[in-house]
């Protein structure tokens, strides 16, 4: 079952196409990597996805209907997203931040309820933030603000997560975290779409890698067979040594 469907997109910013034709499915269970090189339309992907950007042509359906016909707080419920941009000039704290991701699930002035809180608390310990929850977010680090924004999306418990760049900022221990977390969430029937350019550290736990290249979508395939060394050459314009594999190092928790 296909829960987030893309067809024949078309997207111009300006005088350039971002997207040009491209289709794309995210099904329940599966982790897919989505790479390409910078300006590659990534991130206009994402937000075409969730219906931030409208594109010029083509479809978007979430479970089988269009996107555009869902209310925004029911669309909400669905899809939960984790920007690049994830710095905060307000005086929040990290466990409000990330209260904030209930508001789908909540009436307008209705008080926090014991699911709203539990909810919170499972997603401030799932990306190791509760020494800092309750600090200012102006006071942390980026990869502290980056595990309160990915916190702030899982409390939504949406049952699509679409990250992108989400390990920028991340020191090795809570990338690998963050990884093995979103490979727990496609296990347990969730979809997750993570745009990155860390291909070593993503692949290897995807189930698809996705490439875009010239506003189209270039391969969509099983890691081994997307990321092959023609592909990479096309795609990134570098070599890729075949004697060590497709992932010159693994790392692992």
């Amino acid at each position: 079952m296909t829960a987030l469907c893309a067809a024949d997109l078309v997207v111009r910013l300006g005088n350039r196409t971002v997207l040009d034709g491209t289709s794309f499915a995210l099904r329940p269970g599966e982790l897919v990597l989505l790479a390409g090189r910078n300006g590659a339309g990534k991130s206009t992907l994402l937000r075409v996805l969730l219906g931030a950007v409208a594109p010029g042509r083509g479809t978007v359906s979430l479970h089988d209907r269009a996107l555009a016909a869902w209310p925004a707080l029911a669309r909400a419920r669905e899809l939960a997203f984790v920007p690049q941009d994830t710095e905060h000039a307000f005086e929040f704290t990290g466990r409000e931040l990330v209260t904030m991701g209930r508001h789908p699930h909540r009436r307008r002035g209705s008080r926090l309820q014991p699911d709203d809180l539990a909810a919170v608390e499972r997603a401030l310990r799932a990306v190791d933030a509760m020494p800092f929850a309750d600090r200012p977010v102006t006071t942390l680090s980026g990869g502290e603000q980056r595990r309160i924004a990915v916190a702030r999306a899982l409390a939504t418990e949406a049952p699509l997560l679409l990250l992108d760049e989400p390990t920028n900022n991340l020191d090795l221990e809570h990338a690998l975290q963050l990884v093995a977390l979103l490979r727990q969430l496609a296990t347990a029937r969730r979809g997750v779409l993570v745009a990155s350019h860390d291909l070593n550290l993503l692949a290897p736990h995807s189930d698809r890698v996705v490439l875009l290249h010239g506003g189209r979508l270039f391969v969509d395939a099983p890691p081994a067979a997307a990321l092959s060394a023609e592909n990479v050459a096309t795609v990134f314009g570098v070599r890729s040594g075949a004697s060590l594999g497709f992932f010159p190092r693994e790392f692992r928790l």
